[in-house]
C-alpha cells in the first residue's frame, strides 16, 4: 500500500501587517525539485485585478522558501523576498494607464498567494492551486485615528497615531494630479506621526485660481494647533508639485516655520509668489508644453518643461532662504521632471548661501519620478488628467523597476530616520507596528 502525500502547505507570517512591512513566505510538503509558480492577486479599490508571480523549484526536503531561494522567472528573478508585492501588473486585458493606490485606507489591501504546479506565466482562473492564503496589508494600524478636516476651508484629513500625544506632526502635500490622496498619511501616522494629507489641486478651476500661501498656512496652523500635535515639532513632506509648494512657503511665508522639509521628486523652479494663486504657476507650467516630448508609444514626457533651470533667481525659490534641514528624494530616471538638475542647482545655490549644511540629497540610478512606500508597484507610465487643460495623457514616470524597487525601501527608510531625527527630542530604535 503506498503511502498517500502529504498536501502542499503555504506559510506566511505575518499574515496581517502594515504594507512596509515585510513577510516571510514559505511552501512545505512539495515533491523533491519540484517546479512550482507563487501566484499573488489583488483586486484593487478602483475594481481592477493586478497579479505577480515567481517561479521556484523546491529542494530535496521539498521545500521553497522565498526569503532564501531565487525566482528562476516570472515578473521578478533572483532572492526577492518581497517580489510578488513590488512586481505586481495589471492582468492581461486591463484597461491602459492603471496606477495601483489605496484609496480607502480604513479597509486592508487583500493579497491572494496561491502556489500552483509547474512553471506557469498566465491562465491561473483556469487552474486549481495546491495551496492558498490571504494576506492584509494595512497602511492603517491599530488605534490610528482618521480625522476628516473642512476647517478654515481646507480639504484635507488629519491621522493620529493611538495614545495622549503630543505628536510631531507632518502636512503631508501630493502632486498635480490632484484630489486628497490619503495612504502615505496613513502609514506615516502608523509610524507615530500626526499627519495631515491636504488638497490643493481642485477640478474646479476657479477654486484653484483661490489656492494660495492664506490655504497652506491655514492648514499648518490647523495642524499646529490641534491638541495632540506637538506646535514646534511640524515637517513639511512634498512629491512632485507638492515640492514647488514646500519650497515656496518654506522660504517665503511668515507663519509656516517647519522644523524640517522632505521633498521627493520635485524642483525648486516655477515657485508660488506670496500673492499668486496654484492656478496660476500651473499655468505658467502648462504654457511651456511645447517643451514636452513623446516617446513611440505616445506617452508624454514632461522632464524638459523644466529645462534648462533658469538662472534668474525670480524664476525660481530663493534657497538661501530655507532655514531647516532638507531632504531631497530624486530619481535618475525620472521622466516627468527635471529632479536631478533642480537638485544639482538647489545643492549650488545652498553652498553660495551658506546653508548647504542643512542639505541631504538620496539620489538613486534607475529610479523614476512616483517614489512610493516600500513594495509598491513600480508605476512607469499612468494615465494623468493635466490639472489645467483637463487633457487626459499617458504620462511616462521612468525608472526601472528593480532599482525603483530598491529606491522605495531605501528611501522610506531615510524619510522615517530624518523625520524622527529632527521632530522627536529622543529618537529611539523604531519597532515595527505589528497588527
Amino acid at each position: 500500500m503506498t503511502e498517500k502525500a502529504a498536501t502542499p502547505l503555504l506559510l506566511l507570517h505575518p499574515s496581517r501587517g502594515l504594507i512596509d512591512e515585510k513577510f516571510s513566505l514559505m511552501v512545505q510538503n512539495l515533491s523533491q525539485i519540484q517546479e512550482i509558480t507563487l501566484h499573488a492577486l489583488i483586486h484593487s479599490d478602483d475594481g481592477d485585478y493586478w497579479e505577480a508571480f515567481g517561479h521556484y523549484v523546491s529542494d530535496a526536503t521539498g521545500l521553497v522558501n522565498v526569503a532564501n531561494d531565487s525566482s528562476l522567472g516570472g515578473t521578478y528573478d533572483g532572492v526577492k523576498p518581497m517580489g510578488l508585492l513590488w512586481s505586481m501588473r495589471p492582468v492581461p486585458g486591463s484597461r491602459i494607464g492603471l496606477r495601483l493606490r489605496k484609496k480607502e485606507v480604513h479597509t486592508p489591501m487583500l493579497v491572494h498567494i496561491s502556489v500552483y504546479r509547474g512553471h506557469m506565466s498566465q491562465g491561473f482562473k483556469e487552474q486549481v492551486a495546491l495551496a492558498s492564503v490571504v494576506t492584509e496589508r494595512w497602511y492603517m494600524s491599530p488605534g490610528v485615528r482618521r480625522v476628516d478636516i473642512t476647517e478654515g476651508g481646507i480639504t484635507g484629513t488629519l491621522f493620529l497615531p493611538p495614545g495622549p500625544g503630543p505628536f510631531p506632526g507632518v502636512l503631508d502635500m501630493w502632486g498635480g494630479g490632484g484630489g486628497l490622496v490619503e495612504y502615505r498619511a496613513a502609514l506615516l501616522a502608523s509610524h507615530g506621526f500626526a499627519v495631515m494629507a491636504i488638497s490643493y489641486f481642485f477640478p474646479d478651476h476657479k477654486k484653484n485660481t483661490t489656492i494660495g500661501y492664506p490655504y497652506f498656512e491655514n492648514a499648518f496652523r490647523l495642524l499646529q494647533d490641534h491638541c495632540l500635535v506637538a506646535t514646534d515639532r511640524i515637517a513639511l513632506l512634498g512629491i512632485s508639485f507638492g515640492v514647488t509648494v514646500v519650497l515656496s512657503i518654506t522660504a517665503y511665508s511668515e507663519t509656516v516655520k517647519p522644523r524640517c522639509c522632505v521633498c521627493i521628486s520635485g524642483t525648486h523652479t516655477g515657485q508660488i509668489g506670496a500673492t499668486q494663486s496654484i492656478a496660476d504657476t500651473s499655468n505658467r507650467i502648462e504654457n511651456q508644453y511645447k517643451k514636452a516630448c513623446r516617446d513611440e508609444k505616445n506617452r508624454l514626457i514632461w522632464r524638459d518643461v523644466f529645462l534648462p533651470i533658469p538662472e534668474d533667481i525670480d524664476l525660481k525659490v530663493e534657497m538661501g532662504r530655507i532655514t531647516c534641514p532638507l531632504l531631497l528624494v530624486v530619481g535618475q530616471d525620472d521622466q516627468n521632471n527635471a529632479t536631478v538638475e533642480a537638485a544639482d542647482d538647489m545643492k549650488k545655490m545652498m553652498e553660495r548661501a551658506g546653508n548647504s549644511h542643512l542639505l541631504t540629497t538620496l539620489s538613486y540610478p534607475g529610479a523614476g519620478h512616483l517614489i512610493e512606500p516600500p513594495y509598491s508597484p513600480h508605476c512607469k507610465v499612468s494615465s494623468f488628467l493635466m490639472p489645467e487643460s483637463r487633457e487626459r495623457v499617458l504620462m511616462l514616470w521612468g525608472g526601472l523597476t528593480k532599482p525603483h524597487t530598491v529606491a522605495q525601501e531605501d528611501s522610506w527608510e531615510k524619510i522615517l530616520g530624518f523625520l524622527r531625527e529632527h521632530l522627536c527630542h529622543s529618537v529611539k530604535p523604531h519597532v515595527q507596528s505589528r497588527l
